[in-house]
């Protein structure tokens, strides 16, 4: 996720600029680059790091122009760095664009336009996006009487080449106007007086205009000072209806949500489908690793709080579908036990920040124990990302609230991507998961439509001192995660158990007052579950179960229930997480507590 800005009109442009990159900087803050254009040329200013240092680069520039686009970025090709950060050029330094996306077959385009000469400079998928544009787009002169000479059908011509997803911004010396394209990332249009501009999210340009228009995929629009025109990827021209914002500034950076742990948990469907986008085709997993996977014996995942969750649940499903077995250590611990680890083993470190300090120290022994390792991070050009062998990127988009939800379903996801790609190497992967897997964002969206009738049930345990959540198989370490998000953002003390280990002493606590959450999906040891809440109903207790829509027993037994759609078994935990967050969630908003600043916490854990 990157943040994208632009200004065409009277003012000068440089000032509109930053001030809808600060309100974009929760979108990305590893760079930030503009560039204005001022009688036919451009003034291009890049900087590494967030807005504010690009800010102090400008302090003493004297920019004029009153037309201009800026970027903020989350990197996903290339670490953050100024070479990488938006905007790009083309060869002749013609073109300047910036864009929000990921083009999937950024590879193949760039090997195709180096073997016609194009010098593409940085790292990143971005630039190749102006140089296919450039190719398409013949100089004027002699050559200009072809269509090719025109930018907007230049554009639209690579635009159909580009696999992935995209809001795009173009500005040209040689034309007055801003050319924008939209798949797949949000791009949205703002109308002044005499004026024009266009973001990200409104929340970059609504102290200037309520007047917006979203654009909707494969649509193409060109803007000028006095105004704009819209048309679909084929070139047509349509019409598009313009919506008055009456929301907020903070409202706006929220998406109209109250704090961004809740738009977070909301993301999940869309986050997901990033963390697939490009890596399921034709009935197999694509993932880009260094190293020779059939060589490897053995697994160690290690991880730290809601990675180590994560890496219990890659467990399950690794040893499920590779055969391969599997240990998850905490990575605090794993360096002070003279752990044995071999040449054939592979280490996975996992990461939401890729800084976590314990992870990090972990992963150094690992590599000086010979072993090959792993990243599942979500930040590109993190220090862990630099130090692994290979990686898989989560592509999750920044995580503001400091308890992860997004990045958590993402990790399993990524787990099980993994643990299909290792699997493919000995037998076919069965369709079924693959097209169910593809399905889970829209079973995702189901739960969250419930969260009013979720928020019901927080409001009758807010005042709850404990709480005990319990769950089996894969459902364990979903019990274990929603303990903690309680215990992070509520100040409530909660626990998790595997669902047969509360008779081994915690059955002791039940009581009236205790609420027991339960993760109670249809699966082989379902039977099992339902004895283990008789046992808590005998003792008074309050039983809160998440169970599939089709099951009738449990509604007999607990008084409160949430339902969620059914999946296959290894999938299960990335539904079953979401009632959990949301729980936790509307717990510590009735308290009136600080949700997206839990007290005592850090996002990123960079010390031991």
């Amino acid at each position: 996720m990157c943040g994208i800005v632009g200004y065409i009109g009277k003012e000068n442009a440089l000032p509109i600029l930053i001030n809808g990159l600060k309100k974009l900087e929760y979108r990305g803050y590893d760079s930030a680059g503009v560039c204005v254009m001022h009688k036919n040329n451009f003034s291009l200013v890049k900087e590494k790091g967030k807005i504010e240092n690009l800010e102090q680069t400008l302090l003493h520039s004297n920019i004029l122009g009153n037309v201009g686009i800026a970027h903020t970025r989350w990197a996903t090709h290339g670490e953050p760095s100024q070479l990488n950060a938006h905007p790009h050029l083309d060869c002749k330094g013609r073109l300047a664009i910036v864009h929000n996306g990921i083009v999937e077959n950024y590879s193949a385009l760039k090997e195709l336009l180096q073997k016609e000469g194009h010098i593409i400079i940085s790292q990143t998928d971005s630039e190749i996006i102006a140089h296919l544009i450039e190719k398409f787009y013949l100089p004027t002169g002699a050559l200009a009487e072809a269509n090719d000479g025109d930018m907007e059908i230049a554009t639209i011509k690579a635009l159909k080449l580009i696999e992935g997803a995209y809001a795009l911004a173009i500005i040209d010396k040689n034309t007055n106007n801003i050319l924008v394209a939209k798949k797949s990332s949000p791009l949205v249009i703002g109308v002044g007086d005499e004026e024009t501009f266009l973001a990200s999210d409104a929340s970059a340009i609504v102290a200037y205009t309520k007047k917006v228009i979203y654009l909707d995929d494969n649509e193409i629009a060109s803007l000028t000072q006095n105004g704009y025109s819209i048309k679909n990827i084929n070139g047509e021209l349509i019409d598009k209806k313009i919506i008055e914002i009456a929301m907020t500034v903070d409202q706006i950076e929220k998406g109209g949500f109250r704090h961004f742990m809740l738009k977070e948990i909301f993301q999940q469907p869309e986050a997901i489908e990033n963390t697939l986008r490009g890596r399921l085709a034709l009935g197999t997993v694509k993932l880009n690793l260094q190293f020779d996977v059939s060589l490897i014996k053995r697994i160690i995942i290690i991880a730290c709080g809601t990675s180590w969750h994560s890496g219990l649940i890659g467990k399950y499903i690794i040893e499920k579908f590779s055969g391969i077995p599997v240990e998850v250590d905490y990575a605090s611990e794993f360096r002070y036990r003279n752990p044995i680890v071999r040449q054939d083993d592979l280490v996975i470190a996992i990461s939401q920040s890729g800084e976590t300090a314990d992870t990090l120290a972990a992963l150094k022994e690992a590599k000086l124990r010979g072993a090959k390792t792993l990243g599942i991070i979500n930040v590109v050009g993190s220090t862990i990302s630099r130090e692994v062998d290979s990686g898989i990127y989560l592509h999750a988009g920044p995580e503001i609230g400091v308890a992860s939800t997004k990045a958590f379903t993402c990790q399993i996801t990524a787990l099980l991507l993994l643990s299909l790609y290792l699997q493919q190497i000995k037998k076919p992967i069965d369709n079924t998961i693959l097209v169910e897997l593809k399905n889970i964002p829209e079973k995702i969206k189901e739960v969250l439509a419930q969260s009013d009738e979720i928020k019901k049930i927080a409001e009758i345990f807010k005042d709850s001192k404990n709480f005990l959540y319990l769950g089996r198989n894969l459902n364990f370490p979903v019990a274990l995660e929603g303990a903690l998000k309680l215990k992070e953002i509520s100040y409530i003390h909660a626990e998790g158990y595997p669902a047969a280990e509360m008779k081994h002493g915690p059955i002791a606590l039940i009581d009236e007052h205790m609420p027991v959450v339960f993760i109670a999906p249809q699966d082989e040891i379902y039977n099992k579950i339902l004895s283990n809440m008789e046992e808590i109903k005998a003792r008074g207790g309050n039983i809160i179960a998440i169970i599939n829509k089709r099951d009738t027993k449990i509604e007999k037994l607990a008084k409160y229930i949430i339902k969620v759609p059914e999946s296959i078994n290894e999938l299960s935990p990335l539904i079953n997480i979401i009632p959990l967050q949301l729980l936790a969630y509307y717990i510590a908003d009735l308290k009136g507590l600080s949700v997206d600043k839990p007290r005592n916490l850090a996002k990123s854990v960079t010390v031991e």
